[in-house]
C-alpha cells in the first residue's frame, strides 16, 4: 500500500514514513496495517499467546500524519475530552495555549511525533475478555482486576523473544506509562536515530494544524521529551 503525502514540502524521501508521510513500507494485518517486519513478529507473538489461552488483537498500529493531526485538532478544540495523568477529565476552557499543548501530550502524540508513523508500534488488549468497542485504554484495564491483566503479564514476560518491548513506562519515558503500547525495537531503535526536529518543523509549518506558532517554537524541547525520551529497548 502507498499513501501520497499530502504535504507539499522539502523533507527527504528517506523521511517521509518517520513523520507519518508515506505508508508504502506498510503490510496488512487485518485491518491494520504495520512495517512488514513488525507484522510478521506480532503474527508469532499472537500464535504463542493465544497457546497460553490469550486473544492477542490490535487496536490500533499503522497512523498515518491526518489522522494524528485529526485527533489533536480535536483535543485543541475542546471536542475531544482532555485527560490528566490519573485519566481525569481536564476543563479545557480554563487552559492557556501552552497548558493545553502539555495537556494533549499526557495521552496523544504531537502529529509527526507518533511512534505509530513508523509502523513498528501498536496497542493491543485481550479480545477473550474485552470488546475493542468497550476498551478505553486506561491503565486500570491493564491492572490486577482489569479484563487485560493477564495479557499483561504474559507480555512482560514474552514480549521480548519476538521483538516487542513497553517504551512508555513510569519515570523512563516523557509520555505517560501506556500497558497496551508495544514497540518492536529491531526497526524502531533506528527510526528514532533517523528523527530531526527540524524535519519535522517543516512538515508542521504546512500542516492545518491548531497550536502551530507555539508548537514549533518548542519544538525541540518536545521531541526531546517525547520523541527521544523513552524507556531504553533490550537491545
Amino acid at each position: 500500500m502507498q499513501l501520497t503525502p499530502s504535504l507539499n514540502i522539502d523533507v527527504p524521501q528517506q523521511q517521509l514514513k518517520l513523520y507519518g508521510l508515506d505508508g508504502q513500507h506498510m503490510v496488512s494485518v487485518g485491518e491494520y496495517l504495520l512495517e512488514q517486519n513488525t507484522a510478521a513478529a506480532f503474527c508469532k507473538m499472537q500464535i504463542a499467546a493465544n497457546q497460553s489461552g490469550l486473544d492477542l488483537q490490535l487496536c490500533s498500529a499503522y497512523r498515518p500524519f491526518e489522522r494524528q493531526v485529526h485527533i489533536w485538532n480535536a483535543k485543541a478544540s475542546g471536542t475531544r475530552p482532555l485527560l490528566d495523568k490519573a485519566s481525569q477529565p481536564i476543563d479545557y476552557a480554563s487552559l492557556s495555549d501552552q497548558q493545553l499543548i502539555d495537556t494533549i501530550l499526557i495521552w496523544s502524540a504531537l502529529p509527526g511525533a507518533s511512534r505509530h508513523h513508523w509502523g513498528t508500534d501498536i496497542d493491543v488488549f485481550d479480545a477473550k475478555q474485552i470488546s475493542k468497542q468497550s476498551l478505553q485504554l486506561v491503565s486500570t484495564e491493564y491492572q490486577e482486576t482489569g479484563p487485560c491483566f493477564a495479557l499483561h503479564q504474559w507480555l512482560i514476560e514474552h514480549a521480548v523473544d519476538y521483538g516487542f518491548y513497553f517504551p512508555y513506562q513510569a519515570h523512563q519515558s516523557g509520555v505517560s506509562p501506556e500497558p497496551w503500547h508495544l514497540s518492536y525495537f529491531p526497526v524502531a531503535k533506528d527510526y528514532v536515530s533517523q528523527f530531526r526536529a527540524a524535519e519535522l518543523a517543516k512538515v508542521l509549518s504546512h500542516a492545518e494544524i491548531s497550536l502551530q506558532s507555539p508548537l514549533i517554537e518548542r519544538l525541540t524541547e518536545l521531541v526531546n521529551h517525547y520523541v527521544f525520551y523513552v524507556a531504553p529497548s533490550p537491545a
